[in-house]
């Protein structure tokens, strides 16, 4: 098992060994996919990949937190998150 985590680097090698493509043309799919994924949260939609997993857009309202150095409150405004859930197949292989 490895300890270091994939950079996009990493994935882009893992595509093009996979695909049997030049590292160059694996950069550009793995940016379109990245890209779709992207301008699909931006205009609220989810992105449903069956057996890999969900993107979605969930929410956050805004909040009073501290200042961790001073103490003092201060106002976190309200946000969109990205969120990811893992389908079932991806569950699956890693267990």
């Amino acid at each position: 098992m490895r300890n270091a985590a994939m950079n996009k680097n990493d994935l882009v090698g893992v595509v093009a060994d996979k695909a049997t493509i030049t590292k160059a043309q694996a950069a550009e799919a793995v940016d379109a996919v990245f890209d779709a994924i992207t301008s699909s949260l931006k205009s609220g939609e989810e992105v449903r990949l069956v057996g890999f997993g969900t993107f979605a857009v969930s929410q956050r309202k805004a909040s009073t937190g501290r200042n961790p150095a001073t103490g003092a409150e201060i106002q976190i405004p309200a946000s969109n998150q990205a969120k990811f859930k893992p389908g079932k197949g991806l569950k699956d292989a890693i267990n």
